[in-house]
């Protein structure tokens, strides 16, 4: 057995279902403190978060990732124990095999084999490691984030593990994110009988044209790194439940992610501005989920570019399609952040799983990292 394979196994051991660490993070301080790491646990209202470091010189490079894992749904329909680690057919499967106690396993890994073969490595190493990623993400990587740059502690380069790969192992590189902005959207009607409508006011029927309104609105063309601003509605509630009741109130969920062309300020003005032209009488709660970030190519994205070429064969890609993920947080004090990892078709589902030929080409490809980077 690898390295790599064990500690992946180890670590989907643990039931670390969010906010729970489930002793993932003091595992991986454990193996790290002979080769010099020092340990710090920020714990923030049940969340647990480890800062681990090696020297003290720039330039620092940061591996950052998430302990924790999204609830393994019904076991039932699991073929193996979600937090039994089982090797079926060349496949590893468990709860967050591949998002992301692989990539966790794999930068440990190829951090301990940096450091063996190099002991005295120019800059420092450090890994950032949280067990509120798969949650509301208020008490994980952004606490860690405040307590570095309260200390003007600086970071030059990160990588995190969140599972990137399309296809195959190395073909994506994330170097960026959509922000995101949920809104809360209340609109207020008169209830009544529906056989007296002239007594009542639909605030169902008033919201129709302004939601076909906005789901047809062009909010930005993107730009050469990101796609258009999308806007998409995920839940609708009016009524009683009874069939002949005009409701007093529809309430509307909706999203957008934005590319930095667009603003989450820009955009609340324009949906408030639609909403009013409808002579709606309305509420509208927001929420900024994430701001967007973007990295223009350079030495991190080419360091594993070329990691991924040495160890796979393959010409990798940046892309900045997807969700959100805790590096819109470290790229508030890090000028170069990307995200890779191993291929994501199964995260969060039933039966994940990650090909156990991955998991040493992913260490290799972080080593190649740091070999280019740190020597």
């Amino acid at each position: 057995m690898n390295a790599t394979l064990e500690l992946t196994q180890q670590l989907i051991r643990r039931r670390s279902v969010t906010p729970e660490d489930d002793g993932c993070q003091a595992l991986v301080a454990g193996r790290l403190a002979p080769l010099g790491f020092r340990a710090e646990t920020i714990a923030s209202n049940g969340v647990t978060n480890l800062w681990l470091r090696r020297g003290e010189a720039s330039p620092v490079l940061v591996f950052a990732g998430h302990t924790d894992v999204v609830p393994a749904g019904p076991l039932e329909q699991w073929r193996s124990d979600p937090f039994t680690p089982t090797v079926r057919d060349g496949l590893l499967y468990g709860r967050g095999a591949s998002d992301m106690k692989s990539s966790v396993a794999a930068f440990v890994v190829a951090a301990e084999e940096f450091v063996r073969a190099h002991p005295q490595h120019r800059g420092s190493i450090a890994l950032l490691l949280t067990s509120d990623e798969e949650g509301p993400a208020t008490d994980g990587t952004v606490k860690v984030v405040d307590a570095l740059r309260a200390r003007d502690e600086r970071i030059d380069y990160c990588i995190v593990g969140e599972p990137t790969s399309v296809d195959a192992l190395g073909d994506t590189i994330k170097n960026g994110r959509r922000g995101s902005l949920s809104g809360h959207l209340v609109v207020r009607g008169i209830q009544g009988h529906v056989a007296y409508p002239h007594l009542a006011r639909n605030p169902v029927h008033q919201l129709a044209p302004a939601l076909a309104e906005l789901a047809t609105e062009r909010w930005d063309d993107g730009d050469d790194s990101f796609p258009a601003t999308t806007f998409q509605v995920s839940n609708v509630h009016a009524g009683t439940g009874a069939t002949n009741v005009i409701p007093g109130t529809c309430e509307v969920d909706f999203n957008l992610r934005f590319a930095p062309v667009s603003t989450a300020e820009s955009l609340m003005q324009r949906i408030e501005a639609i909403l009013r032209s409808r002579d709606l009488e309305f509420d509208l709660a927001w929420t900024v989920g994430a701001q967007p970030f973007s990295t223009a190519p350079g030495p991190l994205s080419a360091a594993l570019a070329a990691a991924i070429r040495d160890v796979t064969g393959r010409e990798t890609q940046l892309s900045t399609t997807g969700g959100t993920s805790d590096g819109r947080f470290i790229a508030m004090i890090c000028p170069q952040v990307v995200e890779f990892g191993p291929p994501n078709a199964s995260v969060h589902k039933i039966d994940e799983h990650i090909a156990v030929a991955d998991l040493d080409p992913l260490m290799n490809i972080y080593r190649g990292a740091l070999e280019r980077l740190l020597t």
